[in-house]
């Protein structure tokens, strides 16, 4: 039975301050904030050693909290290139291997960037072609009971807004979005504020891939400062600047009006602990 969960992307300032020093000791310290999901970050390489992992899963397992894994940010479905595309594929994969050991189920990785070319139409085919041949991999290795989740992107010269995720996600079954609407909002100069700018993301992968997958979507959210090209630098809630957002309590009327149960990062800098409870703490007001 799938839930609504929340949590933080890595480890916030505040559990280092309170003497933590390992994430073997992120599932107590979450579950006693009311928190329970957790996303490690590969972003640099998926190195760990069996025995981390195994502890990490006994850990998360034994206070409920559900961990995901995002992938490492080298990866490039658009490079013309097919050895740094194998490589690309060899990065999904590790990550899946880390998963399982560490006891979660979720992929986050990023599609793919622009790089210097000015034919975004073709390079999303080539991302599209390139995530076709991940599938089969996927399938090959016996990893196909994971969930594989492209993320949406928050430069504008990276390929992944959400209506190319939602295209790549048609794919296969294994492919449920991350939505970053922090990322969204960015790469829109803005655009979303209101519950109807929200509803128009959902009901596009909705229109995609049917509701079921949909309800389980993978979210990321913060505020995110940005410029013309889109985004700057994560912040926080608590951030002095108001001008950027976006803000969560339209989403999460979305999120009941369509009985979702996503599971709910945040990536707020430094806070995001205390920003993903802020999070839950509106969502169950609503």
């Amino acid at each position: 039975m799938y839930k609504i969960r929340f949590g933080p992307s890595g480890n916030s300032e505040s559990f280092y301050a309170d003497g933590n020093k390992s994430t073997e000791q992120a599932g107590k310290w979450l579950a006693e904030k009311g928190l329970d999901a957790f996303e490690y970050s590969f972003g640099r390489g998926t190195k760990m050693s069996d025995e981390k992992a195994e502890k990490i899963r006994e850990k998360m397992s034994q206070y409920d909290v559900a961990i995901s894994a995002h992938a490492p940010y080298y990866i490039n479905f658009a490079n013309p290139d097919d050895e740094m595309i194998q490589k690309s594929f060899g990065y999904v994969l590790s990550t899946a291997e880390k998963i399982r050991k560490m006891g979660g189920n979720r992929i986050i990785f990023h599609p793919a960037s622009m790089g210097k070319e000015t034919d975004r139409k073709s390079v999303v085919k080539r991302t599209y072609d390139n995530i076709l041949r991940l599938t089969e991999k996927i399938y090959q290795t016996g990893n196909d009971d994971l969930i594989f989740c492209p993320e949406t992107m928050g430069k504008i010269n990276q390929i992944g807004d959400f209506y190319e995720v939602a295209e790549f996600c048609t794919i296969d079954k294994i492919f449920v979005p991350t939505v970053d609407f922090g990322h969204q909002n960015a790469r829109t100069l803005g655009g979303l504020k209101t519950e109807e700018d929200f509803e128009q993301v959902i009901k596009t992968f909705i229109d995609a891939i049917g509701i079921e997958r949909t309800r389980l979507m993978h979210i990321h959210f913060s505020k995110i400062e940005y410029s013309k090209g889109g985004e700057v630098k994560h912040l926080t809630f608590d951030t002095d600047d108001f001008k950027y957002g976006p803000d969560f309590e339209p989403l999460a009327k979305i999120i009941k009006k369509y009985q979702m149960t996503p599971r709910v990062i945040c990536e707020s800098a430094g806070s995001q602990a205390e920003d993903a409870l802020k999070m839950k703490q509106i969502y169950e007001a609503i």
